[in-house]
């Protein structure tokens, strides 16, 4: 079997997005100003963004047979990514998002449904595909599948940590690259105690097996190198929507590890993607080109900084 850069397990969902130009009050009306629908979910546009960087990349995950199913698993062939192993449930309900976007500044609010599809089992998961794959991309949703997937010998692990979940203490000895972001580290079961973002890094890095890496969004992203706390900032683009921004960070990381790329690379072109993903409206549309993000990845100095600093986003 050939081998891929990029495997992801993960949620696929359909994105309801309405721009509008002030964030509603209750029990008021407001018009829209834009509307789209595209498919959503963060393993789904995860394996939609490595595929337009031209990683080979393969998508694993569950649908329904019902339109919003159909729509997601055309949307995920229209960006060229390998499908052959999404399984469409028979009368299952493909979960469908709202997401409202506030024009003025680009941050949306999203009205989520967990999905109702059954989890993935060990037979659900394609063990040669997996041997195949260089890099393993586990959305939040699939936490509870660290203790199935191989120990030894394995494609590396990098597993997008969203917030706290079952099985997250047996996920942070699985992982090789573990990705929170920055509020994840207040959570109490993560370790999340000290006045400092260093502090609390260091707590959580003890913790785990691999390497950490934390996104926070505008301010870009942060990891410890010998010791060392270093931000790679994000840089100014025109926001339009920041919806996908952190799946396209991981996607882009996940890629770059699998083309052998050093963590400073994959942390600079995972900030450079994400944020020029934020140009567009939805999580893929704004996805930009290899090129064009590795031009912006080159302009990112990363700072060092002090670990006795409060590190608070300004």
């Amino acid at each position: 079997m050939s081998t891929i850069d990029v495997l992801v397990i993960g949620r696929s969902c359909l994105d309801h997005i309405a721009v509008v130009a002030a964030y509603p009050h209750e029990n008021t009306k407001v018009a829209l100003t834009q509307r789209l629908v595209e498919g959503g979910g963060q393993g789904g546009t995860a394996a939609a963004c490595i595929a337009c960087l031209g990683g080979r990349v393969c998508y694993v995950g569950r649908i329904g047979d019902d339109d919003a199913g159909r729509i997601c698993l055309d949307r995920l062939s229209a960006f060229n990514v390998d499908t052959r192993h999404v399984q469409v449930f028979p009368g299952g309900r493909t979960p469908e998002a709202y997401i409202i976007v506030t024009a003025p500044t680009g941050d949306r609010t999203i009205l989520y449904e967990p999905s109702t599809l059954p989890r993935l089992a060990a037979e659900d998961l394609p063990a040669a595909r997996i041997a195949s794959a260089r890099v393993l991309l586990l959305d939040p949703e699939t936490t509870y599948l660290a203790g199935l997937l191989p120990k030894q010998g394995g494609p590396r692990v990098v597993y997008d940590a969203e917030r706290w979940r079952d099985g997250m203490p047996a996920m942070m000895q699985v992982a090789d690259y573990f990705i929170p972001n920055r509020d994840f580290l207040d959570d109490e079961r993560a370790g999340g105690t000290g006045p400092t973002l260093a502090a609390k890094m260091n707590r959580l890095q003890a913790r785990i097996r691999g390497r950490l890496v934390v996104t926070d969004g505008r301010q870009g992203a942060y990891y410890i190198d010998d010791g060392q706390l270093i931000q790679v900032p994000a840089p100014r683009v025109a926001v339009r929507d920041t919806t996908g921004a952190g799946d396209n960070f991981h996607a882009a990381f996940a890629l770059a590890i699998g083309w052998e790329e050093r963590l400073p690379e994959a942390v600079r072109l995972g900030v450079a993607v994400a944020s020029l993903s934020c140009r567009e409206y939805g999580g893929r549309k704004g996805i930009p080109s290899l090129e064009n993000a590795r031009a912006l990845a080159t302009t990112l100095a990363p700072r060092h900084l002090p670990t006795d600093d409060s590190l608070r986003a300004s």
